[in-house]
């Protein structure tokens, strides 16, 4: 753990809660049980983010089977892990074990086969997997994989004893672990005592919403409950967000930059029309998904520029 004293985040006008979600109890991989705190309706809402699962059991028979190898292209994925150990593998040579506290995060460009296997018999398995777009000029970038464990994660305490793990982005002048371009995505675990407050410059026009995983939260007095999450309004006149807990709560607060690009997602492929969907099924079923080029290359359809 890299502790930093913060530089602290003045928030003179707070966005507010435009909608509260909650998720909905699926199962993924061969069987994983997890909530599906949003996905595919919320995506041009949330762009760039494009689903966000929440996983926590300490049965083994919800999360043994784990998810064996599966294909994806034209993304990125974070993966949170609070408890337990998960192992990743993939057809690069790549291998890491990921354990409570670290984050994986894999860039699938133009593809990458891999799989995702619990390192335990028993006890509690809990986290977050976080889906990020990539423009559509990335979208055929080579695959990469990147650990971060808990020690190389940089944490920050503010005056009000509230720590917050900086996983991507900057908090209050500590800049975290991944630095990504063009999304810019900024990723918080913040832990907070009963009755302190935090606030968290955010830029006007980034997406924004936070995941209550324990306790209760509140913005602007609108309580959060555990369990549920909460997309920010996109105020033009909001500098960030100012949150308070009554109680001892944690949350995972996420923003990024909008593409503003078209999304087609088939299952394990997220792309920007129909037919690069069709190639990338193709590809997969021909087992060129790893290494295809696209003959031309890829624009985006909005005509967005995209550095």
């Amino acid at each position: 753990m890299n502790t930093s004293q913060p530089i602290a985040d003045t928030v003179l006008n707070s966005r507010a809660i435009e909608q509260q979600l909650i998720g909905q109890v699926t199962s993924d991989g061969a069987g994983v049980k997890l909530t599906r705190l949003f996905g595919p309706a919320l995506q041009q809402r949330l762009d760039p983010f494009l689903m966000l699962d929440a996983f926590g059991s300490d049965s083994p028979r919800d999360y043994i089977a784990g998810f064996p190898d599966h294909p994806h292209r034209g993304f990125e994925t974070m993966t949170y892990l609070i408890a337990g150990r998960m192992r990743h593998s993939d057809n690069a040579g790549h291998q890491g074990l990921l354990e409570a506290g670290g984050i994986q995060w894999m860039t699938a460009g133009r593809g990458i086969i891999h799989s995702e296997m619990p390192e335990q018999q028993d006890g509690l398995l809990e986290g977050f997997q976080l889906w990020i777009n990539l423009p559509a000029d990335a979208k055929m970038q080579p695959a990469a994989y990147r650990d971060v464990n808990r020690r190389q994660l940089p944490e920050l305490v503010t005056a009000d004893a509230v720590a917050v793990r900086v996983i991507a982005g900057i908090s209050h002048g500590l800049a975290g672990a991944i630095q990504r371009p063009v999304t810019e995505p900024t990723i918080l675990d913040i832990h907070m005592p009963a009755g302190s407050g935090f606030s968290q410059r955010l830029p006007a026009a980034n997406t924004a919403f936070f995941a209550v995983y324990r306790g209760e939260v509140a913005v602007d007095g609108q309580a959060v409950a555990l369990g549920r999450l909460a997309v920010l309004t996109n105020d033009p006149e909001a500098d960030g967000v100012r949150m308070r807990a009554q109680q001892e709560s944690r949350i995972l607060l996420v923003s990024g930059v909008p593409l503003r690009q078209a999304i087609v997602q088939h299952g394990p492929f997220v792309m920007n029309t129909p037919a690069q969907i069709q190639q990338a099924i193709e590809d997969y079923r021909t087992g060129r998904l790893t290494s295809a080029r696209p003959e031309t290359p890829f624009t985006d359809p909005t005509g967005a520029n995209h550095p």
